[in-house]
């Protein structure tokens, strides 16, 4: 497992094509949380073992007490991946580390509004479904909120553990169930889909579904298993990919691919025969709770995250500049959002404030889009009330502090480049809920 710093955070702030900034959606108790404790301890900041009951991004008293999130919480993980995870990344990047801005979000349909805080400052949207109870009533409405933010999302169906342990569900049937998950996230993609975004739906064929057990920390993606079993059959992972879900089948008898099931005993679906029975083996094989445990280990059920298509914050500020500013989509401010420019004028909106430990103060987290913002400097605080030429709800007043947020503790730095989200410290006096933020001189 990695360990980091936040000096190696700080370093990797610059390589903004190296940053991810995603929020988790969901239906209530369809596991957001327990999932996010397990993104977190893969990058080692929490042991395996306890994920799931640490509940890293329920940092209040009443969260812990009932069970459910109730504001959305940040944490800025680090990854660092092999050549090979990456050698079919098309994509521009800097290196092989990433930094990953990570918000967990409530799924009760009574705060939505932090759902909102949450998708202001993301590019993407980790959408998890429970896949036994599907596509619920607050998994539409979070699904909408995202796609009105342009936020582009990618699915995970949760909470594979059911399929075996507790509904000993066999492979077909659990093939069908999750295709009707997707089927029906599918339906609300495309009935709210921006035509900026493009087809926002999602395809486990092309890796923008993946399939996990939070709880055991697990999951994979069907590049996953395309890649173990491409060479195996002489063909490229892609082209594996495409048996892995649909209408393949597979006949160890004759060896041969159909696209219909021919009635032999031993064809069966290509997922089914691939994926879900080498899985549901070895958890028949495991008797003990430790066996189980370390499946996630197992090379049937890699934990790797990295195949989820990605959301870059210089690629995502492109097509959400109009959303963000509302200003001339011409001008230098918009040009700087535009560009993600590190250069550029600070443009920087706060989406939240989050109590300190300290009686009475807060801390004004949110997102850089352009610039940076650094302890000690002077900001021009614009609140919603604020009219361009005006002076009402405007303010000029210094950073105290600047901090990466990182669930239950925070790490001061220097400063934060655009393309992360951040914490500051001082500005509490003058923002009630939200705000944006420039350099002290710009109009």
């Amino acid at each position: 497992m990695v360990k980091f710093t936040a000096e190696e955070l700080r370093r990797i702030m610059d390589k903004k094509h190296n940053i991810r900034n995603m929020s988790v959606i969901a239906h209530v108790d369809h596991g957001k949380s327990t999932l996010t404790d397990s993104l977190v301890a893969a990058a080692g900041i929490i042991a395996q073992e306890v994920a799931g009951d640490v509940r890293m991004t329920d940092t209040r008293a009443d969260e812990a007490e009932r069970g459910i999130t109730i504001k959305s919480t940040g944490i800025s993980l680090y990854y660092e991946m092999t050549d090979d995870s990456l050698k079919t990344f098309k994509g521009d990047r800097n290196g092989n580390e990433y930094l990953i801005n990570l918000i967990d979000s409530p799924g009760h349909v009574d705060f939505s509004s932090e759902v909102t805080a949450a998708l202001r400052i993301t590019d993407g949207a980790l959408v998890v479904v429970d896949c036994i109870e599907g596509v619920c009533v607050q998994t539409e409405t979070v699904l909408r909120q995202a796609l009105g933010e342009r936020i582009r999302p990618v699915l995970t169906v949760n909470k594979m553990d059911r399929c075996f342990l507790e509904l000993q569900v066999d492979g077909e049937e659990a093939y069908q169930t999750f295709s009707r998950v997707i089927e029906n996230a599918n339906v609300i993609m495309a009935t709210y889909e921006d035509k900026l975004l493009g087809d926002v739906q999602v395809y486990p064929e092309k890796g923008t579904v993946a399939f996990s057990a939070g709880l055991h920390g697990w999951a994979f993606t069907l590049t996953n298993f395309a890649k173990m079993y491409a060479s195996k059959f002489g063909v490229d992972e892609s082209k594996m990919m495409e048996r892995l879900w649909g209408e393949n089948f597979f006949d160890p008898s004759t060896k041969k691919w159909t696209t219909k099931n021919t009635g032999s005993p031993t064809c069966k679906r290509g997922f089914v025969q691939f994926c879900y029975e080498p899985i549901k083996q070895i958890i028949n094989t495991c008797f003990d709770e430790a066996c189980y445990a370390n499946m996630a280990s197992s090379k049937y059920c890699p934990t790797r995250d990295d195949d989820i298509p990605p959301s870059f914050p210089s690629t995502a500020q492109k097509y959400r500049v109009e959303n963000l500013y509302e200003g001339p989509l011409d001008d230098i401010y918009a040009t700087a959002i535009r560009n993600c420019d590190p250069e550029g004028p600070l443009m920087l909106y706060v989406s939240k404030m989050i109590p300190a430990s300290d009686k009475g103060r807060f801390f004004a987290f949110g997102r850089v889009f352009s610039g940076r913002v650094a302890t000690g400097m002077k900001v021009r605080i614009m609140g919603p009330n604020y009219v361009p030429g005006q002076k009402k709800d405007l303010y000029v007043k210094s950073v105290q502090r600047t901090v990466i947020w990182m669930g239950k503790k925070q790490e001061s730095v220097e400063d934060v480049p655009c393309g992360n989200t951040v914490a500051m410290v001082g500005l509490d006096q003058f923002i009630t809920k939200n705000a944006t933020l420039t350099n002290e001189k710009e109009g």
